[in-house]
């Protein structure tokens, strides 16, 4: 009879008739054991419409009553001593009756476990692919050897090639849970190991605990060949994770790359110009969501120029007002960079609150997709993208324009600089400002990754100085080749040493490896350099 069943529910239409439906439903008020219960779900699940699935998920979760006075059935809330009453195919809200006045459907665990396999069953036959995807992948996870024919019948319609294969892999683990012959259950072992993942590796694990003879070898010759590819699998995602981490990092050191690198100077409010920039994001989009909220999806785009020309506009106050009275005195840059880093936070402080802000993410850089075994999210594509992009432009502005052809004249040596009529205090400035400007657009990707607060800033001013120090101090490919080396080399210590001491493994090394190489990965002759 069940099988019977679960075959209708995917060969049915669509929809049933809603008078049939409502008149099914109505039976669970008079129900008198668990027993009876059942017949009456498998008897909506054979309708084949997919609007039973709201009643039968309101019982599974205890939801489900029938008003005494005329045993009409409703989903119920209960608030108090009242009951809110909704109607159990539309949902819609239709009164209240107190407690007293309604008596809820009970179920036990053994009811709720048929509920959700036949809802399982019932959901192959829509007409989402997406909603099929998600019933097979359920009844992978929970193989029932009484779902082989329905599954059959499913897999024989099914026109969308990845749903096709979903189910196959779904009656394959039904199969194995069946009396049906060693031989098909080999080619089934043999179909899930195709599958690939952790969950088939999970699933033929247990199955070879309990397997004998022939199927218990193919079981434990398929574990050792997924175990060996998700170990590459594994590495690769590894090497993702810290590719991400590492166009992170290059996002937050290159403009440090330019004010240290090429100008000598330890600005150890660099991280507060990233900060600027995220709160620049947060209030653009503050704006955008009182006022203009079908922008939402290019806010980024437009806080872009303003987390910029803020950023930058500061930097170039700061380089007017404070660094440029201090060049060749690097202790004292330090201590008033790290002043006006204080001065910074606590004017955000007082300004927007000690609190994290929200920034959201648009739906272009919003969820995942899967490559093979590895997990990519798009906002962390996003931001790699970007920060190669920031990267690039920059290059081309530092080698092809005539600004940059004289910020690295300057760097190369400032009194015949000067000496050819370069203005070197104001090629200074805006090269501040151009750093500072970039910190600030990286606050803009950062937001989109971590807690916007004021303390944004100084997670990231250590791992700069690291990144520009290792790959060779001013030197632009050096901050992207030590970017990335050390994104990758802390993913693959984390899962070994922990967070905390991954990141002091990294420091002893790179102090270890400025030992031999001064200079960095690539060194850069200026005056930074000589001085």
């Amino acid at each position: 009879m069940t099988i019977i069943l679960l075959i209708f529910a995917v060969a049915a239409p669509a929809s049933a008739d809603e008078a049939g439906l409502r008149a099914i439903i109505a039976k669970f008020a008079t129900t008198k054991n668990f027993q009876a219960t059942e017949q009456v779900v498998r008897e909506l699940v054979a309708t084949g419409d997919t609007s039973v699935e709201r009643p039968l998920l309101a019982l599974a979760d205890g939801n489900l009553y029938f008003r005494k006075s005329d045993s009409g059935v409703f989903i119920g809330s209960e608030t108090g001593q009242v009951v809110n009453l909704a109607d159990p195919l539309t949902g819609e809200a239709v009164g209240e009756e107190a407690k007293a006045a309604v008596t809820k459907v009970r179920v036990n665990n053994s009811l709720r476990r048929t509920i959700r396999d036949v809802l399982g069953t019932l959901t192959l036959g829509s007409d989402d692919p997406a909603v099929r995807l998600a019933a097979a992948e359920t009844m992978f996870g929970n193989p029932d050897p009484d779902a082989i024919p329905a599954l059959d019948a499913a897999i024989e319609k099914e026109a969308v090639a990845s749903v096709r294969a979903k189910l196959q892999q779904a009656r394959a683990a039904a199969v194995l849970q069946s009396d049906l012959p060693e031989a098909e259950k080999l080619a089934a072992i043999d179909l899930i190991a195709a599958r690939g993942d952790r969950a088939a590796l999970s699933f033929l694990t247990g199955y070879e605990a309990r397997a004998e003879g022939p199927l218990k070898e193919a079981a434990a010759d398929a574990v050792t060949k997924m175990n060996a590819s998700l170990a590459i699998w594994a590495a690769a995602q590894n090497v993702w994770y810290g590719l991400s981490l590492g166009s992170v990092l290059l996002l937050a050191a290159i403009g440090l790359a330019i004010t240290f690198g090429v100008m000598g100077v330890i600005n150890m409010a660099h991280g507060e110009m990233v900060m600027l920039g995220a709160y620049t994001t947060f209030v653009v989009q503050n704006v955008i969501r009182t006022s203009f909220p079908g922008l939402f999806d290019w806010s980024l785009a437009i806080a872009l120029p303003l987390a910029f020309i803020v950023a930058g506009g500061v930097g170039l106050a700061i380089e007017r007002g404070i660094i440029r009275f201090l060049y060749g005195r690097p202790l004292e840059t330090l201590l008033a960079t790290w002043g006006v880093s204080l001065i910074l936070q606590q004017t955000v402080r007082t300004i927007f609150g000690p609190t994290n802000k929200e920034v959201g993410n648009p739906s272009w850089m919003s969820g995942a997709f899967q490559l093979g075994e590895l997990s990519i999210t798009w906002n962390r594509l996003w931001i790699m993208v970007f920060a190669l992009a920031v990267f690039f432009l920059l290059l081309f502005v530092m080698k092809r324009t005539p600004w940059g052809l004289q910020m690295r004249a300057v760097t190369a040596n400032r009194r015949m600089a000067a000496s050819m009529g370069i203005r070197t205090p104001w090629v200074d400035a805006l090269t501040f400002a151009l750093g500072s400007g970039i910190a600030g657009i990286a606050g803009v990707a950062l937001s989109q990754i971590d807690n916007v607060s004021p303390n944004l800033g100084q997670g990231y001013i250590i791992d700069s100085f690291m990144v520009v120090v290792f790959g060779g101090v001013g030197n632009l490919w050096g901050t992207l080749v030590g970017a990335f080396s050390l994104g990758v080399l802390n993913k693959f210590l984390e899962p070994y040493v922990g967070a905390v001491l991954g990141k002091i493994l990294v420091l002893v090394l790179i102090i270890l490896f400025i030992q031999k190489r001064p200079r960095g990965l690539f060194a850069l002759k200026g005056r930074a350099v000589e001085a």
